[in-house]
């Protein structure tokens, strides 16, 4: 076994690598808002200005970069489906090396479509196995078989001393940066960063930011040793990495000072954190960095304003992920509570809960009518004061007498049941069902139900703010056959638009007794 790398000569490979022949220097920028919210400085690296929106550019071209003429004739082999196969194919049709990657068959076609079109006619996709280590394995298979040089996504020193460039460009650009928080995975990007800034300055901070569904370097930390995880989660696929590197996991514990996790909810908050500074939309393991920051900064009580950077290390998010990170964001801002509350279920009850909640903005409702004396309530709720705000509530329930659970650190509830709230119910055939379109304005919500009065029992409610200019709400009313005439006429003297969707066969197939 082969003496470890000294730190000098990782210095001079990440001095010397030539990754300039086709990385980018990216931009520093100043995250104007978020640094005004904490009170200190917060500075964004941002990778995702590379050709390939992410830093592996780097490590694969640095890598390729230093094998021999012979083994780039023979050709190169990676097991991937991310970041690391875009890196390398760009590389490889760079240098006119021929590259097998071996991509799992679950790869989306988007992804397996990018790395053909970034490697051309010098790159051979294999699609193989049901998973990351299927294809990892078919990888190691063929290298040994047809003699091809395997480029790890991370456990490589060429390939950490690629990541390492990023070092050197923040260093030269920002020299008095307290703290700097990056994404671990594999622990190429933190291994690299780390190795290169502590030489240059032993007092800068490294703090080590991974996923919670997929600690590997906190729990190897523990252990003591390499250790692999059972599972990982998927959500921040870039990072989701079962077992950390070998030599990585030896630079990490020597380099890396603190390993912080986040939680899925902290990732989507700071993917619109970094949205609302620049504009850029950050996947999952973009956005740890910043995540991480976030959650430091919480129980400590610095005395001056101090000088963070955080490296945004991709930006390749399947665009359908959105609309999840947008469902999350504001629960891991702390800026929004779901709430499952037991009401009577009596006429003016859903009217008289929202007025116990008062002037908040109500950001989500679900109600479906019970036959029977109470009825449960899934209400979301925005907190401009966050968890000191929720006791207020919480508090305010409780004192006029309303049963509550607070759901939200509740994965099935946030994933699945605030979607399942309704169903058909019996005795109730005069039901008729309303959308309505109206202004969003503070307090819409309870103005929307004081107009519409208790002439009518509610029967079904959904309504969910998404800070739109209009709000949208679904709502059933028990009306007998002969009243139905008076109820248009009231809701036509409102002044909101309204449909009447009693015959909508979505109503008809899932909700209509």
């Amino acid at each position: 076994m082969s003496d470890p790398i000294s730190p000098e000569e990782y210095l001079r490979k990440i001095l010397l690598a030539p990754v300039y022949d086709v990385a980018k220097n990216t931009d520093l920028n100043f995250m104007s808002k978020l640094s005004e919210r904490l009170g200190h400085d917060i500075w964004l690296k941002r990778e995702d200005q590379q050709p390939v929106k992410s830093f592996k550019l780097r490590g694969a071209y640095n890598k390729l970069a230093s094998l021999s003429d012979d083994q780039r004739d023979r050709g190169v082999i990676a097991a991937s489906a991310g970041n690391h196969a875009q890196g390398l194919a760009y590389s490889a049709n760079r240098m006119q090396t021929k590259a097998t990657i071996v991509m799992p068959e679950t790869t989306p076609e988007i992804k397996v479509s990018a790395v053909r079109s970034f490697g051309g006619d010098w790159v051979n996709v294999v699609l193989h196995g049901k998973n990351f280590d299927a294809a990892s394995a078919e990888a190691l298979r063929l290298s040994q078989h047809h003699g091809l040089t395997m480029i790890h996504p991370f456990d490589d020193p060429d390939v950490i001393a690629g990541q390492g460039t990023i070092a050197k460009e923040l260093f030269d650009a920002k020299r008095d940066i307290d703290t700097i928080f990056i994404a671990v995975g594999g622990g190429g990007l933190a291994a690299g960063i780390a190795v290169y800034l502590k030489q240059l300055n032993p007092k800068i901070r490294i703090v080590a930011v991974e996923a919670q569904e997929s600690a590997c370097l906190k729990d190897a930390l523990e252990q003591g040793k390499q250790t692999t995880l059972d599972t990982v989660g998927i959500f921040a696929d870039g990072v989701a990495v079962r077992t950390i590197g070998a030599e990585t996991f030896r630079l990490c514990r020597q380099y890396i000072d603190e390993v912080i996790t986040v939680s899925t909810d902290e990732i989507c908050a700071a993917i619109k954190d970094i949205f609302d500074d620049t504009r850029v939309i950050a996947e999952p393991a973009g956005a740890l960095s910043v995540a991480g920051i976030k959650k430091w900064l919480v129980d400590k009580d610095l005395d001056n304003k101090q000088q963070f950077a955080a490296i945004l290390c991709g930006s390749n998010i399947n665009f359908h992920t959105l609309r999840y990170v947008s469902e999350r964001c504001e629960l891991g801002e702390g800026r929004e509570a779901v709430i499952a509350a037991t009401i009577p279920e009596v006429k003016g009850a859903f009217r008289e809960f929202c007025d116990v909640l008062g002037s908040r903005t109500i950001t989500e409702f679900n109600y479906r009518y019970t036959p029977d004396q109470s009825a449960n309530v899934f209400v979301g709720v925005r907190l401009r004061r966050g968890e000191d705000e929720l006791k207020e509530v919480l508090a305010d329930l409780t004192n006029e007498g309303i049963d509550w659970v607070d759901l939200s650190d509740n994965e099935v509830a946030k994933l699945h049941v605030r979607y399942m709230i309704g169903g058909r119910v019996e005795n109730l055939p005069n039901e008729r069902l309303y959308s309505f379109v109206f202004p969003q304005l503070p307090g819409a919500l309870p103005s929307f139900l004081h107009t519409l009065g208790g002439l009518w029992n509610i029967t079904l409610f959904h309504y969910r703010n998404h800070d739109a200019a209009e709000a949208m709400v679904l709502v059933g009313f028990d009306v007998p056959e002969n009243e139905v005439n008076d109820l248009q006429n009231h809701l036509s003297t409102l002044g909101y638009n309204f449909s009447d969707e009693t015959e909508n066969p979505a109503y008809q197939y899932f909700l209509k007794a």
